[in-house]
């Protein structure tokens, strides 16, 4: 039998942050296997950890309950944490190396390249359309983009925190125009004041209606950020994620003008 253990990232309580599997010993298993475990843990991703022939380098691949995503964020903290070493680990992922530093309770990620580009006026209104949102409900200080980190995502920006609060979207509607975009998550942010930002981010395309912390997304913005010529220095970041759904996550962003990794850290502790 597969031994899955249980984590919850980007939080130190049980009872915050977004739970993860991880599977440490994924040999042997086949993507149909890997995704019949995903679904039967039920968690938004699972993470399953293969060998790799370089000291302290893992394969590593991501599956939600419905399909297989290239990089998820949380669940590569979990499987940091779960390993339970202090260093540094380069994992292989789909989307190319993420290096992970670790001292065993927290973890740090950086991401491949970050990158962007500008949602077509279509794609808005449909995005919008699902969400239940008006244009005039976007704070204009952020165009909307799709962005990557590892995956892509769809970054809106809400004007108020009310707007963002109330989430009550159409599930085939975004997960159709999502997946047409190869995108994962809808990136929902708001700008609670310089450097701190609140996020919900719908996750439709793996069978989930939110994530309640999700790193890969917190990558990708800070890769946005720096596109549309918000870093002027380095920034740190901290997002505030899940607290809407009574399992508050925080994920701390280090992006810098003159490169595009971004990284980001959280904790991790057992379920």
């Amino acid at each position: 039998m597969t031994d899955v253990l249980r984590y919850t990232a980007f939080s130190t309580d049980p009872e915050g942050g977004n739970p993860a599997g991880v599977v440490l010993d994924a040999a042997g298993l086949t993507d149909a296997g890997m995704l019949a475990i995903a679904a039967e843990v039920g968690y938004s991703e699972t993470a399953f950890v293969f060998p790799h022939d370089e000291p302290d380098s893992y394969h590593v691949r991501y599956y939600s309950p419905e399909v297989e995503v290239p990089f998820c964020g949380h669940a590569t903290v979990a499987t940091a944490v779960a390993m339970d070493h202090v260093g540094t680990l380069a994992f292989h992922t789909l989307s190319g190396e993420v290096v992970v530093d670790t001292d065993g309770r927290t973890a740090t990620l950086t991401s491949v390249p970050t990158t962007s580009k500008p949602v077509g006026t279509e794609d808005l209104d449909r995005a919008l359309g699902a969400l239940g949102w008006g244009h005039d409900e976007l704070d204009p200080r952020y165009p909307a983009r799709w962005a990557f980190g590892g995956a892509w995502h769809l970054v809106l920006a809400a004007k108020t925190r009310e707007r963002l609060a109330d989430l009550d979207y159409d599930f085939d509607g975004l997960r159709d125009l999502l997946t047409r975009n190869e995108a994962v998550t809808a990136h929902l942010v708001f700008e609670r004041e310089e450097d701190v930002f609140d996020a919900r981010d719908p996750f439709p395309v793996g069978g989930v209606v939110e994530d309640a912390a999700t790193g890969a997304a917190a990558l990708a913005f800070g890769g946005y950020l720096r596109s549309i010529g918000r870093v002027p220095g380095p920034r740190t970041l901290t997002i505030h994620q899940g607290d809407d759904m009574g399992r508050p996550s925080v994920l701390s962003v280090d992006v810098r003008p003159d490169g595009d990794r971004v990284r980001v850290t959280g904790a991790a502790v057992p379920l």
